[in-house]
C-alpha cells in the first residue's frame, strides 16, 4: 500500500483531531465545530479514513477504549507525516498571500 504523501481535507481534519485522545463521533463533531459546519465529515468516511489510518500505522486504539466507544491517537509517524502536511500548507498559503499583496497596488 502506497503511504500517505497529501493529505486530503478530511484526512487532515481527522488526523489533527486525533492528536489528542478522541473517540469517532466527538471528531466528527469537533470538525464541524471548528470549521463552523463549512466543513462536515460523515460517519462512512470517518470510519474509512480510520481504518486506513490504522492499516497506515498513524493511529493506534488508546488505552481509555472500550469495547463500546473506540478511542484514538496520533502515533509519532502519524505526527511527523501531519506536521510535513502542516509546513506544505503553510506554504502554499505564503505563495496565495504573497501572490495577493502584489496583486493590490
Amino acid at each position: 500500500m502506497k503511504s500517505i504523501e497529501h493529505l486530503t481535507d478530511s484526512v487532515f481534519y481527522i488526523m489533527a483531531a486525533f492528536t489528542e485522545p478522541r473517540h469517532g463521533y466527538a471528531v466528527m463533531s469537533l470538525v464541524e465545530e471548528t470549521t463552523k459546519g463549512s466543513f462536515v465529515i460523515g460517519p462512512a468516511s470517518l470510519y474509512t479514513i480510520i481504518k486506513k489510518l490504522l492499516k497506515e500505522e498513524l493511529i493506534v486504539l488508546h488505552d481509555d477504549s472500550d469495547s463500546r466507544r473506540k478511542i484514538y491517537i496520533l502515533t509519532q509517524k502519524g505526527r511527523e507525516v501531519l506536521h510535513r502536511d502542516i509546513l506544505r500548507r503553510k506554504a502554499m498559503i505564503e505563495l496565495a498571500e504573497k501572490g495577493l499583496d502584489r496583486g493590490i497596488q
